[in-house]
């Protein structure tokens, strides 16, 4: 740089600013976010301040609260057209509100809101020195078994951080599907990832295995991370920007200003190519899809209970969302090239999933095969690339949420000495014990296994339906027979809990509060419900179905 440039750059540097553009913020289209991420910081501040013992009840009520009145602003902006012809982008760019967006929202946030009541259940293990607890560690920065933990105990702490972190996860989860650059994908996947690593390791009972999950997560989790960033890196070098919009148009070859500094690399298909495979690989490490499923087994089956439904059902929500953003709306010129892939991708997933959970012993890890199953059937919707391959996995999405959710808090009630009693023998002779849990059980099983009037089989028909019209129809017969063989290992758990004999000496199964059935309620009801009579829901996903672009 010769003495003239360096002075002029020095010139310019110097002059006054006469006008500095300020952010322009649409805060009641972001409300749903907004109202979440200042319940998470008012929850810190309850830790702070509030006495211990009106720590559990304040945070339950800011959780519950909050959580209700962002899905009444979901809703309010749906109803003001902010789902259809009010669609836009918004926060300088960064967040879409859309059909999807708002769709995939309003079902994050009532997951959320089940799953808290699963958080805050007190009344499954017996009370500890006249102290009620939870599915928590006393205290969640005490060596296990160490006097700390013991005299944590004694005094009845409650990990009640849960909250707050449950609500920073969900904050995150609402901005994923909603993502409208690269950037603000990246910091939500951190925003949501961060505070599910610490809940993995919370665990009250068998807590060496909660935190050996916990750092498997968070291990695996940053190599995703990293590769996602990586992959960012090549995208913006591809298109000299990281707005999905730009991005399109690049790919397209409808762009129409090409920045100086990256002309040398713009356009360059090798960038393109390998920047959108990693990235891709990232979202599909947090659905679980094969071969990026390998911590979810150890993961579901070491995390507190709670947190293994609220994962299993609202991060599949968020990462499935995030991932038809970026194929529907950045990569549309590209369907050519990641059909073949993701169609590899969903026929080894459904395989995969189906046949290794039938060596399953432990109910845990079972239904986390099953989880990778689903994730599979899912993709097939995705790989119709039409809009009703969109509103059909809206739809799936929804409806698997529910009966995710509801399974693991009915995990939650069957208990021995050790805690929940995972191992598959000892459900043998359930509904015999206790016929009521057995039999709701069996309808969550039963709506995974995609039987009719459930909720499972109007979500399987539809990413089928969805998937053989956009032209996999090959695909559709392996995810019939994947059900299939699915199908085996569920019956297998309903014919142990109702014709095997009950071992005497067997576990119980606990009396919840009514937080906890209210969580069975509502995933049994809208199992049913999107069974018998799914129409008005398959309408509303359908409407929901067009991405702004």
């Amino acid at each position: 740089m010769n003495a003239s440039a360096v002075h002029s750059l020095w010139t310019t540097a110097a002059e006054p600013v006469t006008k500095i553009d300020t952010p322009k913020i649409e805060y009641g289209q972001l409300s749903p976010i907004l109202i979440i991420i200042a319940a998470a910081v008012l929850g810190i501040l309850i830790e702070a301040v509030v006495p211990r013992k009106a720590r559990y009840h304040t945070q339950l009520f800011t959780a519950v609260v909050a959580l209700t009145a962002a899905f009444a602003a979901v809703v309010a902006l749906a109803a003001s057209g902010y789902g259809t012809t009010k669609a836009g982008i918004v926060a300088m760019g960064a967040v879409a509100v859309d059909g999807p967006a708002l769709f995939l929202q309003g079902t994050i946030l009532l997951t959320g809101l089940v799953a808290i009541f699963t958080f805050a259940e007190r009344r499954l293990d017996p009370a500890t020195h006249g102290n009620q607890v939870d599915s928590f560690a006393a205290q969640a920065a005490s060596v296990p078994g160490s006097d700390s933990e013991k005299a944590a105990v004694k005094a009845g702490f409650t990990t009640t951080e849960v909250f707050p972190l449950a609500l920073f996860a969900i904050g995150g989860m609402l901005v994923f599907p909603a993502a409208n650059d690269l950037l603000t994908l990246f910091i939500a996947l951190e925003v949501f990832s961060l505070p599910l690593y610490l809940l993995c390791a919370l665990a009250r009972r068998k807590r060496l295995m909660s935190q050996e999950a916990a750092v498997k997560y968070f291990l695996l989790g940053a190599f995703a991370s990293a590769f996602t960033l990586f992959g960012i890196a090549l995208l913006y070098g591809y298109a000299g920007s990281v707005s999905y919009a730009r991005i399109a148009e690049v790919v397209d070859g409808t762009v129409g200003k090409i920045t100086p500094a990256l002309a040398g690399t713009m356009g360059n298909d090798a960038l393109l190519l390998v920047g959108a495979a990693l990235i891709v690989m990232g979202l599909l490490f947090k659905v679980g899809a094969v071969p990026f499923h390998m911590w979810t087994p150890d993961v579901y089956q070491g995390a507190p209970t709670p947190v293994t439904g609220f994962m299993a059902a609202a991060t599949k929500v968020a990462a499935f969302g995030a991932l038809l953003r970026l194929l529907y709306v950045v990569l549309p010129g590209l369907r050519w090239d990641w059909r073949p892939v993701m169609y590899a991708v969903a026929i080894l997933t459904m395989l995969g999933g189906a046949i290794v959970a039938i060596t399953q012993t432990d109910i845990k890890r079972l239904l986390a095969y099953s989880s990778i199953a689903h994730a599979g059937f899912i993709l097939a919707g995705v790989i119709a690339a039409t809009p009703e391959g969109v509103s059909s996995v809206l739809f799936y999405l929804g409806a698997y949420s529910f009966v995710t959710i509801g399974a693991f808090a009915v995990v939650t009630l069957v208990r021995d000495a050790g805690g929940e009693a995972t191992h598959l023998s000892k459900w043998a002779g359930l509904g015999r014990r206790s016929p009521l849990v057995a039999a709701v059980f069996a309808v969550f099983l039963l709506a995974f296994a995609g039987i009719p009037l459930t909720s499972g089989f109007s979500g399987k028909f539809a990413v089928f339906k969805a998937a053989a019209e956009g032209g996999a129809g090959a695909l559709v017969v392996v995810g019939v027979v994947s059900s299939a063989v699915a199908a085996f290992f569920y019956v297998r758990v309903i014919v142990l809990m109702f014709f095997s004999e009950p071992n005497p000496e067997g576990p119980t199964v606990a009396v919840p509060s009514a937080l906890t059935y209210a969580a069975i309620g509502t995933g049994v009801v809208v199992t049913l419900v999107l069974g018998v009579a799914p129409q008005y829901f398959l309408d509303l996903a359908g409407q929901a179905g067009v991405f702004v672009r």
